[in-house]
Formats: structure tokens, C-alpha cells, sequence
């Protein structure tokens, strides 16, 4: 971590909301927050962490990311 106040402290999240927004928030209208709420919630758990790959994980999903390590670490 850089210090603070440095752009790079939030790269990550401001990564992710970025996605969130342009894939999911607006291609949609919320009649409640309860509804946004969920659909976030959809997004994150159905979609973002075991579906979308990423480079630096090996083009990998984190859930399936994570089995690979986890898998390794008991192969040891």
C-alpha cells in the first residue's frame, strides 16, 4: 500500500464499482433499494467472483482460482 491519500490505496475497488456500474447498475432502474440491494448481491455472488475471469489470476475465476490453490496446498 502506498500512503495515504495516494491513488492507488482504492485502485482495486474503484476497479470493481466501475464494472458494477457499467455492466449491471446502469442497464437497470431500482423501485426500491431493496431491489438494487439484491440485484448487487446477484451480481457479486452469481456472476463476479464465479464467473468473470480475470489476468492476473490466469485468466482464472477467483471461486475456481481459489479450488486450484486449495487443491495444490493439500497436494503438498
Amino acid at each position: 500500500m502506498s500512503r495515504r491519500g495516494s491513488c492507488h490505496d482504492n485502485a482495486v475497488a474503484e476497479i470493481f464499482l466501475q464494472m458494477l456500474k457499467r455492466e449491471r447498475i446502469k442497464r437497470k432502474i431500482y423501485i426500491t433499494r431493496q431491489d438494487a440491494h439484491g440485484d448487487v448481491l446477484d451480481y457479486i455472488e452469481m456472476f463476479y467472483n464465479p464467473k468473470r475471469r480475470r489476468g492476473f489470476n490466469d485468466q482464472l475465476s477467483p471461486v475456481e482460482f481459489e479450488k486450484r490453490n486449495t487443491a495444490s496446498l493439500e497436494s503438498i
